[in-house]
Order: C-alpha cells, then structure tokens, then sequence
C-alpha cells in the first residue's frame, strides 16, 4: 500500500519469486508517533480493514543522535521545509555527526500484524552526489553520500532493504512452514 509506484517496483523486485506484489494505491491518514514501527502498524491496521487482503506498508524515520533523534518520523514535513540546507544550518559547528534512516515494514494478513525494521548508521556531510532524494546528499555511509551510490547498491545496503530482507526471511520461512 503506498502512492508511490517506484516503492512498489522496488518492493516487487526484492520479493521475487517468495510473493507476487501488486501495487495498491490507497489514503492512509497520517499517523504521528516517535516509533516508525507504530506508525507502520497503525497504517496497517487502517489499510487491512479497507481491503482485507494481505499488505504491506512502510514508514521511515531519518533520526540525528546529536539532536536526539530530531527529525525522526517527521523527516517529509522537515524536508519539505527547511530541506538538507536547514539541517546542515542546524549541524554547523557540531563535531558529532552521526545518524541513520530506520525504516518499519508491517505486515497485514488474517492472522494480525508484523512488524520488520531496517536500519542504517552513518553520518551528515556536505551535499555530494546526484543520485537520490531528500537527506541522501547529506548521509554519508561508509565514505560516501546515498546520493553517490548507484540506485543499485543502495537498494542493496539501505534501511528498506534491510526491512524487506527481515520480512523475506520472514515469509519464506511461513511457506516452508505451511507446505
């Protein structure tokens, strides 16, 4: 469940051959909680009454040790308001750089929900590259920015991929069990 069809195509490639995904567009309310988790579950519970269907959904939380998580799940609205410029403005001056993206995929079926969390440790940096979006320029993974890697080898080592392995691992293991 989600409005953007590139996330869809994402999710399908990474669970190819364990489950068919169809992308399903659907208004979800905005949930708020300091854990991407509850946000996820509550968006799940929302869409499996709507559908009935087994789902998934995410969420993501872009969180700065120094600033004690900020801005956590409410990275869109930050972005979309003071952007990486206004983060980088907030970090000038600050030698303890560390961050991450978390990223929380539950999972909706009969049987209730799961919840799988990915997660990804690194640092904020001067813009560089120009691959990715929002905070990718600004996140520095081992030497380089998200926004240098190729989408490839980031949807390899990223927190939603991190997720969605959990959550294939997860599922392989319930077919294994049900067959």
């Amino acid at each position: 469940m989600t409005s953007n069809p590139h996330k869809a195509r994402e999710i399908g490639i990474f669970l190819a051959g364990c489950v068919e995904v169809v992308h399903v567009s659907l208004e979800i309310p905005e949930y708020r909680h300091d854990d991407v988790a509850e946000i996820a579950r509550r968006k799940a519970e929302y869409a499996y009454r709507g559908i009935k269907k087994p789902l998934i959904v995410d969420d993501t939380a872009f969180s700065i040790d120094v600033l004690s998580g900020f801005p956590g799940p409410y990275a869109a609205y930050v972005q979309n308001t003071i952007g990486n410029a206004g983060i980088l403005k907030l970090m000038d001056g600050v030698s303890d750089r560390g961050a991450h993206f978390e990223t929380a995929i539950a999972y909706a079926d009969q049987d209730g929900i799961r919840v799988f969390r990915g997660r990804i440790d690194g640092t904020i940096v001067s813009e560089r590259g120009d691959e990715g979006f929002g905070y990718d320029p600004i996140f520095e993974w081992k030497g380089r920015t998200l926004a240098e890697l190729p989408v490839d080898e980031k949807s390899g080592i990223s927190h939603r991929a991190r997720a969605l392995a959990a959550l294939r691992e997860w599922l392989e293991q319930e077919c294994i069990g049900s067959s």
